[in-house]
């Protein structure tokens, strides 16, 4: 194995050091033009800065994993949104790459209907903006479904209506470290009580992400699939492998190559189209931001925020993304 030499080491070092360079640069004038535009707000007699996060900020936030209230100051606040981004982007990131890939093998299935019907979807919901789509699942959701009084139970103890989705949900006792049984709902004479209960607003954004970014996933891992050449899929089939083991262990570890890229993409614009929220009344991070303007004033400042929350949650997909990449990519000559 032969090892880089001491010039191969110090241009590395160089790359490194010109790396940090850059971004302390770009930190340094980050700073510069916050400063620049507060100390020039401050002229105009507008009040400007931070320190309004240290406030109590007078709302409430109607759920989420975080629990606040009125008394609690702007920063906490500001935590509690994001965490609920983050509650709401998860989810619909992991049903996005599950039905999307689904939706993209179907794409290329030997059946006639299967292949149209996922076409069909994929040249459908790609083609309909995701803002119309959110709005006509919550009217779906809050209009169509049965009432509280009478819901619809979908499995055992899982009960949906316009009040949402109730289901089992892991508690602890006090004093307990981890949880240590399950509440289960309970239908009464008016909702249901006990366990999870999911809004009708989560349930929308939730939604409406996994569909609309699916379809996207979908022509991603259909190009993939279509990139590993035909002899791969002959030498599998000569080894006696069966359909899905062809696909399972020839083609889709190859395809990764070039799905996973392109897939970062998506991850990221799922993760800042969680920001339509707003509209269907979701407590995220947008939601929370323009709450604290209308109270305080500080425009500049909550749209720093949202920018600063917005540009380290990319970077750290984008980060984790690469490495994954990094894990799967075809190695090249050097």
């Amino acid at each position: 194995m032969n090892r880089p030499g001491a010039g191969g080491r110090r241009a590395a070092w160089l790359a490194w050091g010109l790396q940090a360079l850059l971004v302390a640069a770009v930190a340094g004038a980050a700073f510069w033009l916050v400063h620049h535009a507060l100390e020039l707000l401050r002229a105009r007699g507008v009040r400007s800065g931070f320190d309004f996060l240290l406030q109590p900020a007078g709302f409430d936030i109607s759920e989420g994993w975080l629990s606040f209230d009125a008394g609690q100051p702007f920063w906490r606040a500001f935590l509690a949104g994001l965490i609920n981004t983050v509650r709401a982007a998860i989810p619909a990131a992991l049903l996005a790459v599950l039905f999307g890939t689904l939706i993209g093998i179907g794409r290329l299935a030997p059946h006639v209907l299967v292949r149209g019907l996922c076409t069909a979807y994929v040249e459908t919901v790609r083609n309909v903006p995701l803002l119309v789509q959110l709005l006509m699942l919550y009217f779906a959701i809050t209009q169509l479904l049965p009432d509280s009084t009478d819901p619809l139970e979908l499995l055992p103890d899982v009960w949906l209506s316009k009040g949402g989705l109730s289901l089992p949900w892991p508690v602890r006792e006090e004093g307990a470290w981890f949880p240590d049984r399950l509440e289960w709902p309970e239908r009464g004479s008016f909702n249901v009580s006990g366990g999870a209960a999911l809004s009708p607003e989560y349930l929308a954004i939730v939604g409406a992400l996994a569909l609309y970014t699916a379809a996207f996933v979908a022509e991603i891992v259909r190009a993939g699939i279509g990139s590993v050449s035909q002899g791969q899929r002959l030498a599998a089939r000569a080894l006696g492998l069966s359909p899905g083991q062809e696909l399972r262990i020839v083609v889709m570890p190859q395809a990764l190559r070039v799905i996973v890229p392109a897939l970062t993409n998506q991850l990221l614009s799922l993760t800042k189209n969680s920001s339509l929220a707003v509209v269907v009344g979701y407590p995220e991070l947008v939601s929370v931001a323009n709450t604290a303007l209308n109270s305080t004033g500080r425009a500049f400042e909550c749209i720093a925020v949202i920018m600063a929350v917005y540009l380290s949650l990319s970077l750290l997909i984008s980060g984790g993304m690469n490495f994954y990449n990094a894990r799967v990519a075809l190695r090249g000559w050097r």
